[in-house]
């Protein structure tokens, strides 16, 4: 189904709500990742199964990446939301894509394969929104 809005077509399908519903999923993860991040203090996320990481980092660095996965998570939603400015979500999808393939980094250095699993999985999921969001369901019409 398409629907004209001022100079912009939606498009409202299967795919377009698999879209959202994966945008979705990985705002809700990296809102949680970045909320412990940001308000648990990073002893206690060492100490977390798979947490060890972060004792590699300083404090600020850790709260630091907290903050920016929060923005990264909002910066899925909201702008195409509100339609305000939605270019920001395959940008936003972009850094989210960023601090995974550090986070693979980081934990195959540590030989924690099945978390090098799960961030490849994330980063395979943002990149495909990042893709859509700037190809094929952009919000450019």
């Amino acid at each position: 189904m398409h629907i004209l809005r001022g100079q912009k077509r939606l498009v409202f399908g299967c795919g377009y709500a698999a879209l959202w519903i994966i945008a979705g999923l990985l705002a809700t993860v990296f809102l949680v990742a970045g909320s412990n991040k940001l308000f648990i203090p990073r002893e206690k996320l060492a100490r977390a199964p798979g947490g060890g990481w972060a004792l590699n980092f300083s404090p600020r660095f850790v709260k630091v990446l907290g903050g920016v996965e929060i923005l990264g998570a909002v910066g899925l939603i909201l702008p195409a939301l509100l339609d305000i400015e939605p270019v920001l979500v395959p940008l936003a999808a972009c850094g989210l894509a960023a601090i995974m393939v550090g986070a693979a980094i980081v934990t195959y250095r540590r030989q924690e394969f099945k978390h090098v699993l799960l961030n490849l999985t994330y980063l395979a999921l943002i990149v495909f929104v990042a893709w859509q969001r700037f190809g094929p369901e952009s919000f450019t019409g």
